[in-house]
């Protein structure tokens, strides 16, 4: 009985070595096929997703004025470009940049005026709280709303 025990360890040994997962027999176990996505995974084994309320004034846009609610991993909610949202928020989230910051105060700014839309964007994202305000009354505002499109209307000016 003790040598097919240390036969069995040995077994154990040599395929943890090698990367194979064996049975407690000594037996090697078939591999188990993991999901390849992340939204393949169960929402209580995925990261909490990004949640947002998105609320548009006087963007020139039609239907892209109101309150909209975004939600990513996964998709959905009433926003009107749910997809194209959630996909440029992955992008931004790989960047070091925090694209809800307000413009810096020591920032030079063009002064050029891109219209009278304004937008608030609450919620979370990437696990930290979002309260952002975005106007288009100079360049670098302008800029900063821009970056943060199709999360925000696209909107003339």
């Amino acid at each position: 009985m003790p040598r097919l025990r240390l036969l069995v360890l040995g077994v154990a040994v040599s395929a943890a070595l090698a990367g194979t997962p064996v049975a407690a027999t000594g037996a090697p176990l078939a591999p188990v096929p993991l999901p390849l996505s992340e939204e393949a995974w169960p929402q209580s084994a995925a990261a909490p997703g990004d949640q947002l309320t998105v609320t548009v004034a006087d963007s020139g846009v039609a239907g892209a004025d109101g309150t909209r609610r975004l939600t990513c991993r996964p998709v959905g909610g009433t926003h009107l470009r749910a997809r194209a949202a959630c996909d440029r928020l992955a992008e931004l989230a790989t960047g070091s940049r925090d694209p809800f910051a307000p413009v810096g105060r020591d920032a030079m700014c063009t002064m050029q005026y891109g219209g009278p839309a304004t937008a608030r964007v609450t919620g979370t994202w990437q696990g930290r709280s979002v309260n952002a305000s975005f106007d288009k009354k100079n360049g670098c505002e302008i800029s900063r709303w821009r970056a943060l499109e199709p999360v925000l209307p696209a909107s003339a000016g």
